[in-house]
């Protein structure tokens, strides 16, 4: 099991944009007092006057002893892809270095590739030596694939499967659903993967039907992504976290497995 993730049931973890560090403070807080499990903090949103190791350290120690999820997608923003990339490397180190628990590494890190996950053996040999440093530091590591397409189960499975050999602690797909029957299958994969995959995943999607975001964590996936309020940065799909609380306490199932095994 995931040091970062709650045991028993799936993680209540709140995304913060925000670009100073009060304001993060001030959205953790926030999330704090509604009960969020941990917190996810982007920090590729951050001015870079900010982009410290004390600021790092100050956000980190606000969570206290709660969980806190890093990013710095290299896709954020205009520029050279290569210094992006070695910029996002090296503030991911840092933000290890001052104490965050759970790094966000991109599958395609090194080589932007469609559906983020790069095939080049140069690229994944340099993930993979970023993964063990980063847990040499102590922190645990989440790959992400923002497909942001419909895929088939097999085809989120295999993309899982990736992640997971390439030495992720969990894995983050996030697909798309524009009809009902699309959204279907992707609740229909979740299953999936928490029976086949063997590892700690969050699966979400977006797309004109997006309950998958909401029920998702009941049917298996292991963490919500929510908000403490929706304000100009927030990402629009991500639910309230108060609201999702209120509907994980009255969601009258259980899911089991056929050997009742209860996730």
């Amino acid at each position: 099991m995931s040091k970062f993730l709650v045991e028993g049931r799936p993680t209540f973890t709140t995304m913060i944009q925000g670009k100073t560090p009060d304001r993060v403070i001030e959205l953790m807080k926030k999330a704090d007092n509604m009960g969020a499990d941990s917190f996810g903090i982007q920090i590729e949103i951050f001015d870079e006057n900010y982009k410290t190791t004390d600021d790092y350290k100050r956000i980190i120690e606000s969570a206290k002893g709660k969980g806190v999820y890093v990013t710095h997608y290299p896709h954020f923003g205009s520029g050279d892809a290569k210094f992006k990339d070695i910029y996002a490397e090296n503030e991911l180190v840092k933000l290890a270095k001052a104490g965050a628990s759970l790094i966000d590494i991109p599958g395609d890190l090194y080589r932007h590739d469609p559906g983020e996950l790069t095939q080049s053996p140069k690229a994944i040999q340099k993930q993979k030596d970023l993964i063990d440093k980063i847990h040499s530091l102590g922190a645990e590591v989440l790959m992400s694939s923002h497909v942001l397409e419909f895929r088939n189960g097999d085809e989120v499975l295999e993309i899982a499967k990736e992640h997971k050999a390439r030495g992720a602690d969990i894995s983050k797909i996030v697909t798309w659903a524009n009809s009902i029957e699309e959204e279907i299958e992707n609740l229909k994969t979740t299953v999936r993967l928490k029976k086949e995959l063997g590892l700690p995943f969050l699966f979400l999607s977006g797309g004109t039907c997006h309950f998958h975001r909401t029920i998702g964590p009941m049917m298996g996936c292991d963490m919500w992504l929510c908000v403490a309020e929706h304000d100009e940065l927030s990402t629009p799909y991500q639910p309230k976290l108060d609201k999702m609380k209120l509907i994980y306490d009255n969601f009258n199932c259980t899911p089991t497995d056929k050997a009742g095994e209860v996730y």
